[in-house]
């Protein structure tokens, strides 16, 4: 288990930053204008992630140009931007892609994609779930095959994050020897883009579809699940702490204006109802934080517990998550269901977060088996 779980200065200095950035940068206005774009995030801000603050290059090595922070910076970064609902492609292109291509092991992969990651010039995304919406290796469809010296790739991918907008997509296919890690570059020969109309407007979504659309294998062939089955952990967590953002507002919302809404002369915070409500809420926020931060200090030590932690985390957030934003909805009361306020918004990404990656029952069965139960 992690021996230190106590945040630095510097952790804690992180932290502040990136809530000044996060409010700066994502306030509801801006949040609502990004979620009607058809991108889905601001290039400018997106360019000042990488330039003032570094923040593509946070846990990427230092020989692949980052600044070789650990996962725990990463947690706190993906927390305070779920804080503020960040309309922006960081979780797929940190949280995913540079977790793949540093998983798959291959070093030429890791020397050719993750620099211009660091420095924010590539956009990038995994490609793993299908139609199916199942994240198993079982579940992976799309073919693989060898053009001389060359591969090429059939099929599709489905509830890709940012997968219209991605300019480096890392696709787990299944080759004659079984899943492999293949990376398409760019806008090649083959590859349609359609973006999907979801729940959660904050977050875009994309159907990728293949028809001997060329390819780079990455790592060896098929020998990929292994790594992916390690990305899928680390991005749980990242997700995870991601949703401990988000619960963590919907308290403070609700506590806001539990004091300011009146009621038969006193401000309805004071009902024991609502009181009760907002001790749940606290109890489910802190009970995840704990889980998310036991997690990623977890990752950090590179422990043996991360596939445990990873599920536990997962199971965990996307229940307080969508608790804490139900309840919101609920402690607002009419107001609480109109377009005009938050609250529906924090829900929507609450409930696409709770699905993503598998929901918390099917979490939950990861968990007993590997815990062997």
């Amino acid at each position: 288990m992690p021996t230190n779980m106590s945040f630095t200065d510097e952790q804690e200095e992180l932290r502040r930053t990136m809530r000044r950035f996060c409010e700066d940068r994502s306030p509801s206005a801006e949040v609502r204008r990004l979620m009607a774009s058809t991108d889905g995030y601001s290039p400018q801000v997106w360019e000042q992630m990488a330039s003032q603050l570094g923040l593509q290059a946070l846990t990427i090595p230092e020989q692949y140009g980052g600044a070789g922070f650990s996962y725990v910076e990463l947690a706190i970064v993906l927390e305070e931007m779920g804080r503020t609902l960040v309309c922006s492609p960081y979780f797929a292109t940190v949280g995913m892609a540079a977790n793949a291509l540093l998983c798959s092991a291959d070093e030429d992969a890791c020397a050719t994609y993750l620099p211009s990651i660091a420095t924010g010039e590539t956009i990038a995304t995994l490609a793993l779930a299908e139609d199916s919406g199942r994240w198993d290796q079982d579940s992976i469809h799309v073919s693989a095959e060898s053009s001389g010296s060359n591969w090429v790739l059939n099929g599709c991918k489905s509830f890709v994050i940012d997968g219209a907008i991605a300019n480096l997509i890392l696709v787990a296919a299944r080759s004659a020897a079984g899943v492999s890690l293949f990376a398409v570059e760019e806008d090649p020969v083959g590859l349609s883009r359609t973006p999907l109309l979801t729940l959660d407007q904050t977050r875009k979504l994309a159907r990728l579809e293949f028809a001997r659309t060329p390819a780079r294998l990455i790592g060896v062939e098929g020998q990929a699940w292994p790594g992916l089955s390690r990305t899928l952990d680390l991005v749980a967590i990242a997700l995870a702490a991601e949703e401990v953002g988000g619960a963590q507002r919907c308290l403070d919302m609700s506590v806001e204006y539990s004091k300011i809404r009146y009621q038969f002369g006193r401000p309805i915070g004071s009902f024991q109802v609502i009181k009760h409500r907002c001790a749940d809420m606290l109890l489910q926020v802190e009970s995840a934080r704990s889980a998310a931060q036991y997690a990623a200090f977890a990752a950090a030590e590179n422990s043996d517990e991360i596939p445990v932690a990873a599920s536990l985390a997962k199971a965990t957030c996307s229940d307080a998550y969508f608790f804490t934003a139900a309840e919101n909805i609920q402690i607002h009361g009419g107001i609480g269901f109109t377009w005009d306020h938050d609250a529906h918004l924090y829900f929507k990404r609450a409930k696409s977060s709770q699905l993503f990656l598998g929901n918390t029952a099917y979490h939950r069965e990861l968990l007993a088996q590997r815990i062997g139960v």
